[in-house]
């Protein structure tokens, strides 16, 4: 019988402590790209409530979001982080830009070849290529491993890919290493994005990593490195 893959592995026992998240509940590409900009440096619990607040409030068309006042705007990024009259000025933009661009329909992007749709999606301000590919996975348009910063970081301490001089660099590490054993399909894929981000928001954290609780330290390359490092130094 063929050795079960690690990659299936780590997101099985993740699953088993953390529970099996919610699928996602986006209506398409705009509201993803208004869900990151609504608000800046804030949890993801304020970011839903100010998100709410523009849904209901203004309303997450190009044409409401464009008709709506700056008043209106701002009582919506005022709810949550920093920096919110910079938050009202992406909010126009990502409308004008699909208004204009994209005829105030993102979900033609989800058709284009892989490439092109990625280059489009970058187009809206706090969308790079991580944050282009999970849109691409999330509305189910292509089965992408994609990351964002949490997982990316739990996935380097365990030991699938190395850690670059630049993001960019450990990001495409990290997904080439797990490549050869994930799934491909977006449901899968979506469950291991947010179990890897839940990990590392609550466990793996970036400073004071609680290792003790974590049931990967038999895998973890991290966690041998600061066994070792220890042994040596109380020696």
């Amino acid at each position: 019988m063929a050795a079960r893959s690690p990659i299936l592995s780590i997101v099985e026992q993740l699953e088993k402590i953390h529970g099996r998240p919610k699928p996602p509940r986006f209506a398409g590409p705009l509201e993803m790209i208004l869900w990151e900009n609504v608000v800046y440096l804030a949890d993801d619990q304020k970011r839903e409530v100010a998100f709410e607040a523009l849904r209901k409030e203004v309303g997450l068309t190009p044409a409401e979001i464009l008709s709506a006042s700056p008043k209106a705007l701002l009582a919506v990024t005022r709810l949550a982080g920093i920096l919110p009259q910079t938050q009202v000025e992406k909010l126009r933009s990502i409308a004008e830009t699909a208004q204009n661009e994209f005829e105030g329909d993102l979900d033609q992007v989800l058709k284009q070849p892989l490439p092109q749709a990625k280059r489009a999606l970058k187009k809206f301000p706090g969308i790079g290529e991580p944050g282009a590919e999970k849109i691409l996975l999330f509305c189910g348009a292509y089965p992408i491993f994609a990351l964002e910063s949490n997982g990316l970081r739990v996935l380097l301490r365990l030991g699938f890919g190395t850690e670059q001089k630049n993001y960019a660099g450990s990001y495409r590490s990290a997904q080439d290493a797990v490549k050869p054993g994930m799934k491909t399909d977006c449901v899968w894929l979506i469950r291991a994005y947010q179990l890897l981000r839940r990990h590392g928001q609550e466990i793996c954290r970036r400073t004071r990593p609680t290792c003790e609780v974590c049931p990967l330290t038999i895998v973890c390359r991290y966690y041998r490195g600061l066994h070792e490092y220890n042994v040596e130094t109380t020696c």
